[in-house]
């Protein structure tokens, strides 16, 4: 097959309206413009967003504000309170956190909060700690290590 012998599909084309055609056409006296005004008339219409002088729909929305910072980093948020499940001495890992269901995905660094209480002592590996976090932990008996850039954002 060549290029000049390509076609479109069957009924994907519509023939054009043949405007002011007489009355039987169906398109005759006002050729679909309905009556009077600007956009009845020939020659120019009206700018896009033409409201007639009104202030114009996107002039009347607020203004998006501020930017993205390209550079921000997302964290999975891991409680205290859902490292209670843990025996005493286990080291907590992004990785046993997932097969625990705690985290649904290890795309993101983790970084522990310190909401809820600890009372077991655990060695906790994660990306981040809040201060707090850190705290109860180490008042637990147990230890807080930060472990290398979890990339990602």
């Amino acid at each position: 097959m060549l290029a000049h012998e390509l076609r479109p599909p069957k009924g994907s084309k519509h023939a054009r309206k043949r405007l002011g055609r007489g009355n039987s056409s169906g398109t005759g006296t006002y050729s679909g413009r309905g009556l009077k005004g600007q956009k009845s008339r020939s020659g120019r219409k009206p700018r896009l967003g033409f409201e007639g002088g009104q202030t114009r729909l996107i002039k009347r929305l607020p203004r998006r504000r501020g930017f993205t910072n390209p550079f921000r980093k997302e964290y999975s948020a891991v409680n205290l309170r859902d490292l209670e499940r843990f025996p005493a001495g286990t080291e907590v890992t992004p990785e046993l956190l997932k097969e625990s269901g705690i985290l649904s995905s290890l795309r993101r660094p983790v970084k522990v909060l310190a909401t809820g209480e600890l009372t077991k002592a655990l060695t906790v590996k994660a990306h981040k700690f809040s201060m707090t976090a850190q705290a109860k932990i180490e008042a637990a008996g147990g230890s807080a290590q930060e472990i290398g850039d979890g990339g990602g954002s």
